[in-house]
């Protein structure tokens, strides 16, 4: 499999390109395409929070579930849309849990959180494509096969890392991450459907409080 990214992932995950499921994967995306399904990111952007935070720059891992299935919002970061775009109802709870903890004011961000990936927070779907309009329609094509092996590669290689898991979804991946080398944090989704259970768990100050302790600078959440 001829898999365009990141060639530091590449290095670390590149045994899983040449595996059956993956094989199967592309198929599936392929035939889909030939039928004229569309599908979201677009190509280019599948692998985008692979291309904006190499393996070795990641600090934080901030995981979604699938990416966004309506016109122009999917870009291959989780919770993250493309500049221009409505904030979607879980990033306005994300950004107003930002101004609760650190007291900065984000009403002057729009949607896109490349400015954190590039950062090193990396922000991961489980599952990294879907059909136009239809939530959740990739979760079997072998995504999460993958992107487990993802989370785990970052967990046996790396050290330091902190995991914000958020919504019963996110928290299920716990059970990949070795909580003697990392900071895993769990809230409640940022979704409105929460009834504001993710508002206090000041994940962006205790993050940060834990990159310090551990000689790494912190985020700028505001950027």
């Amino acid at each position: 499999m001829n898999v365009i990214i990141e060639p530091s992932w590449k290095e670390v995950l590149g045994s899983e390109f040449d595996k059956p499921y993956f094989a199967g994967l592309a198929a599936a995306l392929h035939a889909e395409k030939a039928r004229g399904v569309t599908i979201y990111p677009p190509g280019g952007k599948i692998f985008n929070a692979f291309a904006l935070t190499p393996f070795d720059q990641v600090r934080v891992v901030i995981l979604g579930q699938d990416p966004y299935h309506n016109p122009g919002q999917a870009e291959g970061l989780s919770f993250s849309v493309p500049h221009g775009i409505a904030l979607p109802p879980s990033l306005k709870n994300i950004y107003k849990e930002i101004e609760d903890d650190l007291g900065v004011d984000m009403s002057h961000r729009d949607g896109s959180l490349e400015g954190w990936a590039r950062q090193g927070v990396f922000l991961l779907n489980a599952i990294l494509t879907v059909r136009a309009g239809a939530a959740a329609s990739h979760s079997r094509l072998g995504w999460q096969t993958f992107t487990d092996a993802v989370i785990q590669t970052i967990s046996e290689k790396r050290s330091g890392v902190v995991f914000l898991l958020w919504g019963n979804f996110a928290r299920s991946k716990k059970a990949l991450i070795d909580t003697s080398r990392h900071l895993v944090l769990e809230a409640a989704h940022p979704s409105p459907l929460a009834g504001g259970a993710f508002f206090g768990c000041r994940h962006f100050s205790k993050t940060n409080e834990y990159l310090i302790n551990h000689n790494l600078p912190p985020i700028d959440w505001s950027k």
